[in-house]
């Protein structure tokens, strides 16, 4: 599982280091993909096979579903972990996530989320505003 909030550089040649804590979870390959709110979302290789299996199960009639599939899958790619615990991020997911400088890594349960430093904070105050009323709408949702 993965938890936690780290933060990294990316490089000028779009390597960013992974946190040792998620390498071992990881794997030496995994994928990396457009996420939603502006991050990529990274699998291993195990959780990576259900997601597809949840996306292939969306019907293909609706025009959201299909949309949805090609934006996710159009910008998935395998990533390999070099000697340094370092993933080199393809241009389109640099562009598409604002990655420049600083990033933040974070744990989320069953895969992780790079952010740009920015982007992450202010993502994080404006949900921290509004945490209480998200738990309350979640339907279901006992802690």
């Amino acid at each position: 599982m993965f938890m936690g909030e780290y933060q990294h550089n990316v490089d000028n040649k779009g390597r960013l280091i992974i946190p040792a804590k998620f390498r071992d979870y990881l794997g030496e390959s995994f994928v990396l993909t457009r996420g939603l709110d502006q991050c990529l979302f990274g699998y291993p290789m195990s959780e990576w096979a259900s997601v597809e299996e949840k996306l292939k199960a969306l019907p293909l009639t609706k025009k959201d579903a299909r949309a949805f599939t090609r934006f996710f899958f159009s910008g998935a790619t395998d990533c390999e972990l070099d000697k340094q615990g370092r993933i080199n991020i393809p241009s389109t997911l640099l562009g598409y996530a604002q990655l420049e400088k600083e990033c933040v890594i974070v744990g989320v349960s069953n895969r992780i989320e790079i952010w740009s430093k920015t982007l992450w904070e202010d993502y994080f105050i404006e949900s921290e505003e509004s945490f209480g009323e998200i738990a309350e709408n979640l339907i279901g949702f006992d802690l």
